[in-house]
């Protein structure tokens, strides 16, 4: 008998095997309605997902490498609305290019590559979603390096790239095969520099900062989708508070929004929010009285990252400071998010993040200091708040995040107004999990609020057990799109690697 057990007899290892059991959902859990797979490894595919709002699809640009040709494939996979393969489209690369952007225009989707040796050779293939149908386009910029950002506007698109140490917007006109930098800007690094692409407008906005050392200001820049020059305009602070870096919202020129972070003196960190209608003009004197600033501090919700009773001292040591020296500098840095029209204004989200360092002590002694290396960015927690169209801030809140790091200063958390036109759903992929929070205007509700990835509603013996390189995107309606590599285990059958797509729907 004692010899059977050990051997692990009839029935006991099954007996020993627990079904697997999903904990119950929040009531507010968002439908997983719909999933896509390919079958595909992390470490010999990569693939962009490009949501396209004009028809509710998606593009899916897929690159497998194929190790005998010591080269990869490429394609074109488009989605419905349900996630259903409509078509796929071979596009061939040029030998020693390499992906670097993808952004879409309407039903127009952009892939733009870089030689992998002389990163001054662009080629771009524009594909129709609508029909299938692939042009492409080289360019030799001659002398343009890193590609930061890639936005297209009017079938034009705006590459904003690093030149001899500068920032500045490369034009690559698709139809002529024509290019230009565009001399309207041109800021030394390291500037801040935002981009909005106006679809609304037709027109190309840009907020660059601009410093002394000591006082720092932003420039306000609007081109034609031709490159023209329309306007330039500066907005500073009358007082102490220097402009970091700012959003200026979608429209036409009788509503334009620009709502940012300031400082005060050091660069380097936010002590709070500001908000200026450009639209209202300046006085003689050149000032702007609609220059909102609204200090963290005075904010209900920004610090609930924090304990309660953590917070509360730092509030007390924040106002006996204020008392003695009449301000209280605060470090923080925050990445802002394109601004989004909402209830008759508009909703900022902005990130909190710090840089992460590792230290190494290989070779360590008394004599020598541990060698600090960068290890990429950590962000802490999201604001968001609503605005008039005139900058008055109208509430705030916060979703605390849990601790993400990215190597490189990236958007975690994705936004969708909901249904009721009154609530907004904020969500993000951490593993195999959808960390989410419900805003409605300033009413407190939870941060730990998760939902398991579905990888299957009938098949309950199917789980993942590692996602990478995952991430979620904005979609249409109340919907977004979570995607990622997972490797799914299967009770009793066999596992498989895919890349997978969820259609994720809040109520």
């Amino acid at each position: 008998m004692l010899l059977l057990l050990l051997l692990g007899g009839p029935g006991v290892g099954q007996a020993q095997r627990r079904p697997h059991v999903n904990p119950p959902l929040p009531a507010n859990a968002p439908a997983q309605s719909a999933r896509f797979e390919l079958p595909l490894q992390a470490y010999t595919s990569a693939v962009q997902v490009q949501p396209l709002a004009e028809d509710s699809s998606a593009v899916l640009l897929v690159e497998r490498e194929v190790f005998t040709a010591r080269r990869s494939n490429f394609s074109f996979q488009k989605l419905d609305h349900a996630l259903q393969t409509r078509w796929t489209r071979p596009l061939e690369v040029p030998r020693g290019y390499e992906f670097a952007e993808i952004c879409a225009e309407e039903a127009m989707v952009y892939a733009l590559f870089q030689n992998d040796t002389q990163a001054h050779k662009i080629w771009v293939a524009a594909l129709n979603s609508r029909t299938g149908e692939i042009s492409t386009t080289t360019f030799d910029t001659r002398v343009s390096d890193e590609i930061y950002e890639l936005k297209a506007l009017g079938g034009n698109l705006f590459a904003t790239v690093q030149v001899d140490q500068h920032v500045t917007v490369l034009l690559l006109n698709l139809r002529t095969g024509q290019q230009q930098f565009l001399p309207s800007v041109y800021e030394q690094i390291p500037t801040q520099l935002t981009f909005l692409a106006d679809s609304v407008s037709q027109r190309a906005k840009f907020v660059l900062s601009q410093t002394n050392g000591v006082k720092s200001r932003l420039q306000v820049k609007q081109l034609s989708a031709q490159g023209k020059l329309l306007r330039t305009e500066y907005v500073q602070a009358a007082s102490d508070r220097g402009l970091l870096t700012a959003q200026i919202s979608p429209g036409d020129s009788t509503e334009r929004l620009l709502t940012g972070t300031y400082t005060l003196r050091d660069p380097r960190y936010s002590q709070g929010l500001f908000a200026t209608d450009l639209a209202a003009g300046v006085t003689p004197t050149g000032a702007r009285e609609s220059l909102r600033f609204y200090d963290f501090f005075n904010l209900k919700h920004f610090f609930d990252f924090m304990h309660p009773a953590r917070e509360a001292r730092f509030r007390q040591r924040g106002a006996r400071r204020r008392a003695a020296a009449g301000q209280f500098r605060l470090h923080y840095r925050l990445l802002m998010h394109d601004l989004v029209p909402f209830q008759n204004g508009y909703v900022l989200v902005a990130e909190v993040y710090y840089p992460h360092y590792r230290y190494d002590t290989y070779g360590y002694s008394f004599m020598m200091s541990p060698t600090r290396n960068f290890d990429g960015y950590t962000t802490t927690h999201a604001i968001i708040c609503g605005f008039d169209r005139r900058g008055n801030l109208l509430w705030d809140n916060t979703f605390v995040l849990k601790d993400v790091r990215h190597r490189d200063l990236l958007e975690t958390v994705r936004l969708r107004p909901l249904l009721d036109g009154r609530r907004l759903a904020l969500a993000y992929l951490d593993d195999n999990v959808i960390r989410y929070k419900i805003i409605d205007r300033t009413v407190s509700s939870p941060n730990d609020l998760s939902v398991p990835i579905q990888v299957s509603s009938t098949n309950d013996q199917e789980r993942p057990s590692a996602t990478s390189e995952s991430g979620m995107r904005a979609w249409y309606g109340n919907r977004f799109l979570a995607y990622g590599y997972q490797h799914v285990r299967v009770d009793g059958g066999l596992d498989r690697d895919v890349f997978f797509l969820n259609t994720v729907t809040f109520k």
